[in-house]
């Protein structure tokens, strides 16, 4: 059967045919990932996402589906929810299946030693949306900072001074950099962020549905809102809507980031996007390049722009 199917060797006509007949019969099909084995390759990408739940996350693995069936590869999935120890798991799993490169989100900053394989080599990896303290690795993210300043900035614009914030999980780079962004553009214009109006939300829409409610529940409330993530802007709308309260006639309310219907909201929500498919397409193609060259590839470290998308969530400042 195998000379037919692979064609590696001479066969008959006439035996072919009654191969081809038998397999036809028997609904048999070739498996690939023996083929690649054999070839010292199983034709696998992993990536591991911070949070599955998180529909910014989704459209990630759905470019990223995309991008490696264009390159002859298939994709494997795996979330970490935020958890180090899962992470680590993770990493053990993605080398047991020999899987040829590794798209991450890191959790942990504690990942260089844990992405080294067994024999000393490190597994081709890109990190994409946040980094780690760790210059060989290949990064691709968006300016952080930039998009938070962005964001505040347009809050300020509009007359906004008791601005609050739902700020991401200090633990990763992108929640540091969003909140030092949002600080940076409020002490340009002599403003300093009230703690009173400060919130974490974890990245996470319930945590940030929590986290906003009690600030809102407050005797004094900030007159707009900046919420680090798009998961997290949900979470904050759904809130002001519970006690009793309008976006953008009671609180003006903007974010970071782009998720599967966020531009349907009513009313739009203003943000600083995310351009995700070409960010995941540059990470593939890192990876890829980091696969065929190996090691001695210098790290890249691609950082996309922001781009400011105003919506209807904000209003001028009332006098």
């Amino acid at each position: 059967m195998s000379a037919v199917v692979n064609g590696s060797a001479y066969v008959s006509p006439a035996l072919r045919a009654r191969v081809l007949e038998a397999i036809d019969k028997q609904g048999y099909a070739p498996s690939q990932l023996a083929r690649n084995l054999r070839r010292g390759r199983s034709g696998l990408i992993a990536i591991a996402v911070a949070d599955l739940s998180n529909m910014f996350f989704s459209r990630v693995i759905c470019a990223a589906e995309a991008a490696v069936s264009a390159w002859g590869y298939s994709l494997v999935v795996f979330n970490s929810d935020e958890n180090p120890e899962a992470e680590k798991q993770i990493l053990y799993r993605v080398r047991t299946l020999r899987c040829e490169g590794l798209i991450l989100v890191p959790v942990s900053g504690a990942l260089s030693q844990a992405l080294r394989e067994f024999d000393g080599r490190r597994l081709p990896t890109v990190l994409f949306g946040r980094t780690i303290d760790d210059d060989r690795l290949d990064t691709v993210t968006i300016d952080n900072f930039s998009a938070s300043y962005q964001v505040t900035n347009y809050l300020i614009d509009l007359g906004h001074t008791r601005i609050g914030a739902i700020t991401g999980s200090m633990h990763s780079s992108t929640g540091k950099a969003r909140f030092e962004g949002m600080q940076a553009a409020m002490s340009a214009k002599g403003l300093t962020l009230d703690p009173r109006f400060v919130r974490t939300g974890e990245f996470r829409e319930e945590v940030a549905y929590s986290a906003a409610r009690s600030m809102f529940e407050q005797p004094e409330r900030p007159t707009a809102l900046y919420v680090a993530s798009g998961a997290m802007a949900l979470g904050a709308l759904r809130a002001l809507s519970d006690v009793g309260l309008s976006c953008p006639e009671d609180i003006s309310v903007a974010s970071t980031d782009n998720i599967p219907g966020i531009r349907g909201l009513k009313p739009a929500l203003t943000r600083a996007e995310h351009p995700i498919v070409a960010m995941v397409n540059e990470s593939i193609r890192l990876l890829m390049d980091r696969i065929n060259r190996g090691a001695r590839a210098e790290p890249h470290n691609v950082v996309f722009p922001p781009t400011l998308a105003v919506g209807d969530s904000c209003v001028p400042l009332r006098k």
